[in-house]
C-alpha cells in the first residue's frame, strides 16, 4: 500500500513537481558546456543550473517507486542526492549524455532508500538480492498475465529464478517478505479488547530467581578462586593472570623476556600452576569444570 502524505505536505510536494517540470530542458551541447564549466573551473552557477534541469529526471523516476509504501517527498530527496552525486563525478569528455549518467545514480540512491527502510527487517544486500526484490513482482505480473492460476507455481518461481540468476529458495523468501507487512507489537488483537499482540510473546530471558543464583555463584567462584591464586608463587601467580585472566593474553614469548626466562620454561611453570589451582579448586567443590577447561 502506498504512503499518503498529509494535505500539506502533499501540496508542498506538488509545488515542488510542477516547479520541477517549468526548468527547461538542456540541449547535448549546453549540458556538456554546463559540466565542464563545473567540472574544470568549479562554477557552482553552472552545476545548479545543471541539477536544477534534471529534477524532473528525479520527480520521474520517484513516481516509479512510490508503491513501495514510502513517502513520495522522501523518494525525492533520495533522488536529488543521487542527482548531486551524477554531478560531482561526470565527465563531460567521455560525451555521454547527463540524464543517461545521472539516470543510474538516481535510481541507485531511490533503491538503497528503500532497502534501508521499506521493513525494519533489512531486505537483501547483495545485488542479485537487490535486483530480485525490485523485479519479483514484474516477473510475477508477467506470468499471471499468461496464467489463470493466481498463486506461485514451482515452475514459475523456477523461470524467475533462471531470469534473475538466483536460487529457487532466494525466490520463495523474497516472495513471502513482499506478501507480508511490518505489523506493531502493541497493535490490539481485537476491536474491543485491551490485548496486545506483546502480550502473548514468551519471555525467554532468565527467571529473576536464576539471575541471583547466577550472580551467587559467580561470587562463590571468584572467591575460589582468588583463594587458589593465593597459594601460587609470585612468579607463577604473575604467568596466570597474564596468560589466563586477561582478555589478550600474553605470549609465552614475551612473558618469557619479562621474567627473563625461556618460553619452556613459562611453559612449564604454567602447567605446573593449572595443576596447583585445579587441585586447590577441587577441595572446594566437587566439579571444577566451570573453571578450567579440559
Amino acid at each position: 500500500m502506498a504512503y499518503i502524505d498529509d494535505p500539506e505536505t502533499q501540496r508542498a510536494n506538488l509545488t515542488y513537481i510542477k516547479t520541477s517540470m517549468r526548468e527547461p530542458l538542456l540541449s547535448r551541447d549546453c549540458e556538456l558546456d554546463l559540466a565542464r564549466r563545473w567540472r574544470n573551473e568549479g562554477d557552482e552557477g553552472a552545476l545548479h543550473q545543471l541539477v536544477r534541469s534534471y529534477t524532473r529526471l528525479v520527480v520521474a523516476t520517484a513516481s516509479r517507486f512510490r508503491n513501495y509504501g514510502l513517502p513520495i517527498g522522501d523518494l525525492v530527496q533520495e533522488g536529488n542526492v543521487g542527482l548531486m552525486q551524477a554531478a560531482a563525478r561526470f565527465e563531460p569528455d567521455r560525451e555521454v549524455r547527463f540524464s543517461t549518467y545521472a539516470a543510474w545514480w538516481i535510481r541507485s540512491a531511490m533503491q538503497d532508500f528503500i532497502l534501508r527502510n521499506w521493513s525494519i527487517v533489512r531486505t537483501g544486500t547483495t545485488a542479485a538480492q537487490k535486483s530480485l526484490f525490485f523485479n519479483l513482482r514484474r516477473l510475477r505480473a508477467q506470468i499471471q498475465a499468461v496464467s489463470t492460476d493466481r498463486a506461485m507455481t514451482p515452475d514459475a518461481r523456477q523461470w524467475i529464478a533462471s531470469e534473475l540468476k538466483v536460487d529457487v529458495s532466494d525466490v520463495e523468501t523474497m516472495e513471502l517478505r513482499l506478501s507480508g507487512v511490518d505489523q506493531s507489537l502493541n497493535v490490539p488483537l481485537t476491536e474491543n479488547g485491551d490485548d496486545e499482540w506483546q502480550d502473548f510473546l514468551a519471555d525467554e530471558r532468565p527467571s529473576p530467581e536464576t539471575v541471583v543464583i547466577g550472580m551467587r555463584d559467580s561470587a562463590t567462584r571468584s572467591r575460589w578462586l582468588a583463594e587458589a591464586l593465593g597459594e601460587l608463587s609470585p612468579r607463577e601467580q604473575t604467568i596466570i593472570r597474564a596468560r589466563r585472566l586477561r582478555e589478550d593474553g600474553a605470549t609465552l614469548e614475551e612473558l618469557g623476556q619479562t621474567l627473563g626466562v625461556s618460553k619452556e620454561r613459562v611453559r612449564q611453570l604454567e602447567s605446573r600452576a593449572l595443576s596447583k589451582l585445579k587441585q586447590s579448586i577441587e577441595r572446594r567443590v566437587a566439579q571444577s569444570s566451570d573453571l578450567f577447561n579440559s
